[in-house]
C-alpha cells in the first residue's frame, strides 16, 4: 500500500499592484486560508520554524519543552512559533497525560510545501 503525501498548497497571485497569499490546507482539499500577503508568508516560513520542523521531524521530541531544550530557546518563543504553525496546518500539538499531568507533544503533519507564484 503507497503512503498518501500531505502537501501543503501555497499560491501567490499578483493582484492590482499587490501579492494575495492564499493557503490551501491539503493537496486536493477545499479549505482555503486567506492571507494577508507576502509578510504572513515569510512569518510562517521563517529559519526558526524551518529549525523547529526539523528538530520535530528528526528529534521526536515528547513535549514543547523538551523541543525548546533541543533547539536552545526558551519555552514561550517555541509555543508561541508552535501555535502559528499549528494554525497554519503545518504541526499539531497532541495532548498526552503522564499521571496528573498533560503534555502537549508536537508532531509534523505535512511533507511537502508545494509554492505557486502566478504573476
Amino acid at each position: 500500500m503507497a503512503v498518501k503525501s500531505k502537501t501543503r498548497e501555497i499560491t501567490i497571485v499578483g493582484d492590482k499592484g499587490t501579492f494575495a497569499t492564499f493557503f490551501r490546507k491539503f493537496y486536493g482539499e477545499e479549505d482555503v486560508y486567506d492571507f494577508e500577503g507576502l509578510a504572513a508568508l515569510r512569518q510562517v516560513l521563517s529559519n526558526e520554524k524551518a529549525r523547529i520542523l526539523h528538530a520535530i521531524k528528526t528529534k521526536s521530541p515528547d513535549s514543547i519543552y523538551a523541543l525548546a531544550k533541543v533547539l536552545g530557546r526558551d519555552f514561550k518563543s517555541v509555543n508561541d512559533d508552535l501555535k502559528l504553525l499549528e494554525r497554519f496546518g503545518f504541526v499539531d500539538l497532541i495532548a498526552q497525560k503522564t499521571g496528573k499531568r498533560s503534555r502537549l507533544k508536537p508532531q509534523v503533519v505535512i511533507d511537502t510545501i508545494k509554492i505557486e507564484i502566478k504573476i
